[in-house]
């Protein structure tokens, strides 16, 4: 096994191409996202194991890949949003929550609301930028 240096490497370097999210039901979740985040309908492919993963193409890409283990404890990476210009972060929390999702908490300690996903994934509304 070769062991890499943090310090200057003469190469390319890596860029996300996915955001990829575990999850029971990839068409169910899928669709959630969907309407979440106004994304054009998924698309779906098979590995070679012959899983079907559903994919949103957008920035981010968002795979969402079935396995058959329920989501246990907290995200360790998690999405932000923010609505559009002309919508409020209340209305957007509102639209989110009637699409699926519920608030998990919203403090005035910090600016954003965290919400969870049909499957309890983690995520936060943050103001509008």
């Amino acid at each position: 096994m070769r062991v890499v240096s943090f310090g200057y490497a003469p190469c390319m370097p890596a860029h996300v191409i996915a955001v990829a999210i575990d999850c029971e039901d990839a068409e169910a979740l899928a669709m959630f996202w969907t309407h979440a985040l106004d994304m054009a309908g998924p698309r779906r492919w098979r590995d070679a194991d012959g899983v079907t993963y559903v994919q949103l193409d957008g920035q981010p890409t968002l795979v969402f890949q079935p396995v058959p283990e329920r989501k246990s404890g907290k995200n360790r990476l998690h999405l932000d949003l923010a609505p559009e210009r002309g919508s409020s972060q209340s209305d957007e929390v509102e639209r989110l929550v009637r699409l699926g999702a519920r608030v998990l908490a919203d403090t005035e300690r910090h600016p954003w609301v965290v919400l969870a996903d049909p499957e309890g994934n983690e995520f936060c509304v943050l103001p509008p930028r």
